[in-house]
């Protein structure tokens, strides 16, 4: 900083300044009208004053230079504050950003928790990943692996909607995730020396020139891959892989639990050998369809099934041996009427029952009749031993046969003992 007391003594400099002037102009004066000898002190006295004007201007260079000096640290002290407040503006915005990210993570987090279906959770991930990057044409895609290990599409938003992926299990870049394991991401499909650009934009069928992906592990076990693509080239940075990789943390764990939670339900509601829907799922279905039923008045129609001689089976080569025959006739069932609203469930031992909404009963007698046809048609090897197995069926109806749903089942358990009693292998209606 410049001292006061160096500005006073500069004032002082151009008052003794002031005063040899004056002197010199009086000396001048008085030796052009008094005295011409006179000159010759006047010229002693203007190399006196010449030389006083040159130490000033000595001094004065010297001042200025101590004055750009003190400008010149003035404005490093300056650049550097400027600096330090960019970063610190930079610190700022990082913190605000993962404040952001924190708070976008625990309503994720939350949303998860709250849903318990493998198929709500899909959705919500995938809708939430949607909302953290808003990118303009940014899709979202979920992978998951089915019980083949094959990699299929479960979901892909774009702005929030529903969008069509051709390619149903992923492409070469999406291979690489499953093959590695390890995040991807590509700034510029044309840029990135890990991928042919023009077989990356053939095999995607859609413009895509930038991609993040990370795969959906959850301890050890890989669930499946969530991606996020873009037509835009430099759309995604380092940060948001590490966001992603966040989020695709918390999905695995959330899908696992979605995946356990539906196992356990079907625990609960289908039977372990079979894999057909267990009675008591039977009975609170049955008490639904009656009643929708009433409004619809199309028929209801329900089959009792039982497997002919079954004791036999067992007897003969085993329990193993009556598990795979109660396996393949469930499996036959499953098959035969697998269309949506019917249920085939296992009714007990080597009893099966068959719900079909919206069936009049000369249709599902002519079902049963088919059903028989196709078990007697099927050879099952039972300790290397071709083994044929027939069925005996009774066929009641809603509301003509029956009016409550205790009585439609009595009345089709009469007509499965009335199609024995007639010799087996064939079909009684009620």
């Amino acid at each position: 900083m410049i001292k006061r007391r160096k500005k006073q003594s500069f004032k002082k400099n151009y008052l003794i300044s002031a005063c040899l002037v004056a002197c010199f102009v009086a000396f001048y004066l008085y030796a052009s009208f008094y005295s011409t000898f006179f000159f010759v002190y006047l010229i002693f006295a203007s190399l006196f004053v010449i030389g006083v004007l040159l130490y000033f201007y000595v001094l004065f260079f010297k001042k200025t230079i101590h004055i750009k000096l003190n400008q010149q640290e003035y404005l490093e002290r300056i650049n550097l504050l400027e600096a330090d407040f960019d970063k610190e503006n930079l610190f700022v915005n990082s913190l605000e950003k993962k404040i952001e990210s924190y708070i976008q993570l625990k309503d994720l987090t939350e949303k998860l928790n709250r849903q318990f279906s493998l198929k709500d959770s899909c959705q919500t991930l995938s809708l939430e990943v949607n909302r953290i990057f808003p990118q303009k044409d940014v899709v979202v895609i979920l992978y998951l692996f089915d019980q083949s290990g094959d990699l299929g599409i479960v979901t892909s938003k774009k702005n929030q909607r529903e969008t069509n992926i051709k390619k149903k299990k992923g492409d070469m870049c999406d291979k690489w995730v499953v093959k590695t394991l390890k995040p991807l991401l590509i700034e510029d499909v044309k840029k990135d020396f890990r991928f042919d650009s023009e077989v990356v934009m053939q095999d995607v069928s859609r413009p895509v020139r930038s991609l993040m992906s990370v795969p959906l592990l959850s301890g050890k076990k890989a669930i499946g891959i969530l991606r996020v693509d873009s037509p835009q080239s430099d759309e995604f940075a380092i940060g948001d892989v590490r966001l992603l990789m966040t989020i695709g943390h918390l999905g695995a764990i959330a899908l696992d639990n979605a995946q356990v939670y539906e196992k356990i339900e079907d625990l609960a509601v289908r039977d372990g050998l079979t894999g057909l829907f267990l009675r008591r799922y039977l009975m609170s279905r049955l008490g639904q369809e009656l009643t929708r039923e009433l409004r619809r008045k199309k028929g209801l129609s329900f089959m009792m099934v039982d497997i002919d001689e079954f004791k036999k089976y067992n007897d003969r080569f085993g329990h193993v041996a009556g598990d795979i025959v109660l396996k393949t006739i469930g499996m036959i069932l499953a098959d035969l009427f697998d269309v949506p609203g019917n249920l085939v469930c296992r009714y007990g031992g080597e009893e099966f029952a068959i719900l079909l909404p919206d069936c009049p009963k000369d249709l599902a007698l002519k079902l049963a009749k088919n059903l028989c046809k196709q078990i007697e048609m099927q050879t099952i090897i039972l300790r290397r031993k071709k083994t044929e197995v027939t069925v005996s069926v009774g066929v009641a109806s809603f509301p003509g046969d029956a009016q409550l749903k205790d009585e439609l089942i009595q009345k089709a358990d009469l007509a499965l003992y009335e199609a024995k009693r007639k010799g087996r292998n064939r079909v009684c209606g009620a």
